[in-house]
């Protein structure tokens, strides 16, 4: 009888999870790399908060951007200011999955977004590669792609004659829980 009700019991959790068809976190990290002649540096940021919606294939993210810490005071504060993140504190990403995504798999599986990326008040559609993978712990997102910042109308700050790349690497990387509704 107890074999009975723990395979039921375990049943019921395993189809819970394999039913959601939503999939949330609010502690994914996003990491952007920066380049200026002789130096590189990055920001980090562990408050990525974000949403996929395997049913209509939605998938929408965003970051406040006071959170990125690139271990530099000053330098953070000058990102911020060129950000003006008082007036747009958000990074935001609203697409669509356009890849088939096999939710039964636990297989690491390519994936493509198509979407609006948003900062500054600009936007600018952008396609983004990475990889989706089921995990007993939920979806597990990675992505990376170019964020040019004359695309935002973002001028690359600069000291002097040395001004920051305008090219800027962004990558992300979540373990996205499963929503029961």
């Amino acid at each position: 009888m107890r074999k009975k009700i723990f395979f039921c019991l375990a049943l019921l959790l395993l189809s819970g999870h394999l039913i959601a068809q939503s999939y949330k976190t609010e502690e994914g990290k996003a990491t952007f790399y920066s380049k200026v002649p002789l130096h590189n540096f990055e920001g980090n940021s562990e408050n990525l908060i974000g949403l996929i919606n395997l049913e209509d294939s939605t998938v929408d993210f965003y970051i406040d951007l006071e959170t990125l810490d690139t271990g530099n005071g000053k330098r953070d504060k000058d990102m911020k200011l060129t950000l003006d993140t008082k007036k747009y504190p958000y990074g935001e990403f609203f697409g669509k999955l356009v890849s088939d995504f096999d939710s039964g798999s636990s297989e690491v599986q390519n994936a493509k977004v198509q979407g609006t990326f948003k900062i500054r008040g600009k936007e600018k559609q952008i396609e983004v590669n990475g990889t989706l993978q089921m995990t007993e712990e939920g979806l597990l997102v990675k992505a990376e792609w170019i964020l040019n910042l004359k695309d935002y109308e973002i001028k690359p700050p600069k000291l002097l004659f040395i001004k920051v790349d305008p090219n800027q690497k962004i990558k992300i990387h979540a373990l996205l829980k499963p929503v029961q509704s």
